[in-house]
């Protein structure tokens, strides 16, 4: 039987606020000289969830995590990690909270057990949630014994990941947890992820892999230029979009085709045409239904074209307004 099915344990949550929010950024501000990494950062991670953090390379989101790990020190505002403020009380914050490091922070001359053992004692808490961990990334007795100096950049993020979860810690802060995990792995990854939250865990992470944070975030923040631009649940921020069909005519395309809803795009050698329909499918079957059709495909709005319109088409004059409250169920 997989160790995923093993019981879970309860949360030791002493030294913490018992009524404070996981992690809030309030107006966080970082500079380096005249250059701002973080600008009036603010953002809000309640306990229990998995929260996405999104944005490309030299977005902030690197710096503000440092910030959340009391690794860097904010120029202004405030941070909170579980109501402490992780620069001051850093070593309070951080004994409930799993970091994944990069792969290459790891020393190459420990073998992967001692590896394991010294970021248990750095803890301080038992590694209770070890064999879970390395049954569900595959992660061998045999591995373990060598230097890490021999490993495949798969196996040293399969041994980064044990080490953050290990000791079951209340927060997981993940930065690009699937980063050289084949397919297999990475969906034995996401169902251990999935399951700490159900045991009440908080999972924070950010990841260019948009499809992977779409199938396990329950809500999502997406940063641009230091500061945060939208944050809601991915159904909150996708229905700012319509959704679009894909006809393929047997034929060359009618004329009139725009009867049917906005065109987005037309291939006159597929033959084939992109239209936005919205909500209501009724006038594209109407307008359809007197010509030969090869294929439709109906695209539902998905997480990517929120991350492509903040950043795909920085220049546009308008876009949809930030989302910043609603539903928060999955």
């Amino acid at each position: 039987m997989s160790r995923l099915s093993d019981p879970v344990l309860p949360l030791d949550t002493s030294s913490t606020n018992h009524n404070a929010n996981a992690l809030e950024f309030r107006n966080v501000v970082k500079t380096y000289g005249s250059i701002a990494a973080l600008t009036s950062l603010s953002l809000t991670v309640e306990r229990g969830t998995i929260h996405g953090f999104l944005g490309p390379n030299g977005a902030g989101k690197t710096t503000a995590i440092r910030i959340l790990m009391g690794f860097l020190k904010a120029s202004s505002g405030d941070c909170r990690l579980y109501g402490l403020d992780p620069w001051r009380a850093g070593v309070t914050a951080r004994r409930h909270v799993g970091y994944l490091v990069t792969a290459d922070a790891l020393y190459p001359d420990m073998s992967g057990d001692d590896q394991l053992t010294y970021a248990a004692e750095i803890s301080g808490r038992a590694p209770v949630l070890r064999g879970r961990v390395l049954d569900a990334l595959e992660l061998s007795t045999d591995a373990l014994g060598r230097r890490l100096g021999t490993y495949s950049k798969g196996m040293r993020q399969k041994l980064a990941i044990t080490a953050a979860m290990q000791h079951d810690p209340e927060m997981l802060v993940l930065d690009e947890p699937s980063d050289g995990l084949d397919p297999l792995v990475q969906q034995r990854l996401e169902e251990l992820l999935d399951e700490r939250q159900g045991a009440g865990r908080t999972i924070f992470m950010s990841s260019h892999d948009l499809a992977e944070v779409e199938r396990i975030c329950q809500r999502v923040a997406v940063i641009r230029n230091g500061t945060l631009v939208a944050d809601g649940t991915t159904r909150e921020l996708s229905r700012q979009y319509q959704r679009t069909a894909v006809i393929t005519f047997r034929g060359t395309i009618p004329d009139r085709i725009e009867d049917a809803g906005e065109v987005v795009l037309i291939d006159r050698e597929r033959n084939a045409v992109e239209i936005r329909i919205g909500d209501d499918i009724n006038p594209l079957i109407r307008r359809l239904a007197r010509e030969e059709i090869d294929a439709l495909t109906i695209r539902e709005p998905q997480l990517q074209d929120v991350f492509f319109d903040y950043y795909g088409t920085a220049d546009k004059e308008t876009r949809p307004e930030p989302v910043s409250s609603g539903e928060r169920s999955r």
